[in-house]
């Protein structure tokens, strides 16, 4: 089985990645290279939505490791969006993700980037 990895914009400089598939050995260079213009950018934040999602391996996780690492460089986070029971899974296992970077749905999502916009407007405005 294939990856299949569609990017979007989303609102107040994040990037969205929607997987469906397996990100295995096989995919993961694709997801690699595809992730890599949106990384170069530096957006705040990289969504991974895995709600399609259907597979992860040692090489999968090793690919969102990279990805957190390079968003980490500039203050950027990696947050993740719906990943399916067995995915969970192998993140509860390999401590892959923070959980407060697992949400479950997007309303969460905006609600954590919203909540963490107004705290640096108004670390700007104390300064």
């Amino acid at each position: 089985m294939s990856l299949d990895i569609r990017l979007q914009d989303d609102r107040g400089g994040s990037r969205r990645v929607q997987l469906s598939g397996r990100l295995d050995t096989h995919t993961c260079d694709a997801f690699d290279a595809a992730l890599a213009p949106a990384l170069a950018e530096r957006p705040h934040s990289l969504l991974l939505d895995l709600t399609e999602l259907e597979y992860i391996s040692s090489a999968g996780i090793r690919s969102i490791f990279k990805a957190r690492k390079a968003q980490a460089e500039h203050g950027g986070k990696v947050l993740v969006l719906n990943p399916q029971p067995q995915i969970q899974k192998v993140f509860d296992v390999v401590k892959a993700v923070p959980l407060g970077d697992i949400f479950t749905s997007i309303e969460e999502v905006d609600a954590y980037l919203d909540a963490m916009q107004r705290k640096v407007l108004q670390d700007d405005d104390e300064d």
